[in-house]
């Protein structure tokens, strides 16, 4: 599913923002970015110091080359005036150095917005309140039946161990029998199609069956564009029953739905989990790649059908 949103106000960008992370921001550096073959937005911790911040500006800089935007605009949360003005410069000076125009920096704290790039007659010294509780992107996000989290640590929590849940299922994992490829991709392709999610024995069973590889390759093969959402609920369920020792495939799965639906913050705390669980997991670092580079969700399909989809994706970079 495609959004386009119409951004013609400092109010339209406050409100795009939560959209389209999935989460109310906070001590945030936000970019959205312009005329370039493949857009994008990007988030990144605001710096709390000034050893952070070229490290900061470099990780929205470099993407933004590689894909050859020609425009971008920032948002910066804090209620810190200093830090805010602190990259802002910085920002704005390597970009402009890149060839890429700024459009604007505005700084949010959360009820007033602040402009950062040049003064404006029309804005007061204290600011502009702003409340985009009931803007049209938002209504418009809701009736998508997508979710705007209230914290970034609120989505988090989606993906965390649900215990009376993983208990359920480590039980389970005492009779578990073998997961042989065929079943696992019958299995998966089933609850996707009902939009049904598999009881304990059945689940303990899925999360053994993802640690063979050919298994869950079976599986990976049935993750597109158009049903990624489908598998971002029901790997995501699978993550919050997972115990300790088997999370790090199923929350690889999660990340790669999640980036496919367009959901980046999402992929980023799925393979925050998966890491968590096993450190040298090869997807979840695959994916962490694609991630930082944003590669666009668009070469999935180029690469899906290939033996090792995860770990192309993320050797490829945009054309310089």
């Amino acid at each position: 599913m495609t959004t386009t949103l119409t951004l013609r106000s400092p109010e339209d960008l406050l409100a795009a923002a939560p959209v389209v992370l999935g989460f109310v921001p906070t001590d945030s550096a936000v970019m959205f970015t312009f005329d370039g073959p493949s857009c994008f937005h990007a988030r990144v911790d605001l710096p709390s110091c000034a050893d952070q911040v070229d490290p900061c500006v470099e990780s929205l800089l470099a993407p933004s080359v590689q894909h050859q935007v020609a425009r971008v605009l920032f948002l910066l949360y804090t209620d810190d005036p200093a830090r805010a003005d602190r990259v802002a410069h910085r920002l704005v000076r390597s970009f402009r150095a890149a060839g890429i125009e700024v459009i604007d920096v505005l700084r949010a704290d959360g009820h007033r917005w602040f402009p950062l790039l040049r003064p404006r007659r029309s804005v007061p010294t204290a600011g502009v309140v702003y409340d985009v509780s009931a803007h049209p992107f938002a209504a418009e996000s809701v009736l998508r039946g997508r979710v705007t989290h209230r914290s970034r640590a609120d989505l988090e929590a989606t993906v965390a161990p649900d215990p009376a849940a993983v208990t359920g299922v480590a039980a389970a994992l005492r009779d578990v029998t073998p997961a042989d490829p065929r079943w696992l991709r019958a299995t998966v392709a089933h609850h996707l199609a009902a939009g049904t999610v598999p009881a304990d024995d059945e689940a303990a069973r899925v999360l053994t069956g993802l640690d063979d590889v050919v298994a869950r390759d079976a599986s990976l093969a049935l993750l597109t564009r158009d049903s990624a959402e489908a598998h971002a609920r029901l790997w995501g369920d699978l993550v919050r029953r997972a115990p300790t020792g088997l999370v790090a495939p199923v929350a690889a799965m999660l990340g790669l739905a999640a980036w496919l639906s367009g959901n980046g913050a999402l992929a980023w705390c799925a393979v925050d989990r998966s890491l968590a669980d096993d450190p040298d997991h090869r997807i979840a670092h695959h994916l962490a790649r694609v991630l930082t580079h944003a590669v666009p969700p668009s070469m999935w399909d180029e690469v899906r059908v290939q033996e090792d989809p995860a770990q192309t994706l993320a050797a490829r970079r945009p054309d310089p």
